[in-house]
């Protein structure tokens, strides 16, 4: 094989075909992967007073007290919900606490 400063025509046409080809590829890749975390203050909320309810339904004897106690915990928890839901939307801030992961080697 010959080093010479330009390469054969035919060469030159198939390396850049190639090259082409494996940036078409790339490219129809979804270059960045999204997760959003809005929904992560809401589940947490969710599951501490749902396991505040269920702990409150066992230790508290009096029936009465114990399902009041229960109420109060879910009467908070979908409170949570709806307030994370209302603030998200009003404050428009779901695309700023999203996380992106980008891929090596993409092009973007």
């Amino acid at each position: 094989m010959k080093m010479t400063e330009v390469p054969a025509p035919e060469l030159n046409c198939e390396l850049k075909a190639a090259l082409y080809r494996q940036e078409a590829v790339l490219r129809k890749q979804p270059a960045v992967h999204k997760l959003s975390l809005w929904y992560l203050p809401m589940v947490m909320n969710l599951i501490t007073f749902s396991l505040l309810a269920f702990l409150a339904l066992i230790t508290i004897e009096n029936i009465y007290l114990s399902y009041f106690a229960a109420g109060v915990c879910f009467y908070v928890g979908v409170s949570g919900i709806l307030l994370t839901i209302v603030g998200v939307k009003r404050a428009n801030i779901k695309e700023d606490i999203t996380i992106r992961i980008e891929k090596r080697g993409v092009l973007a």
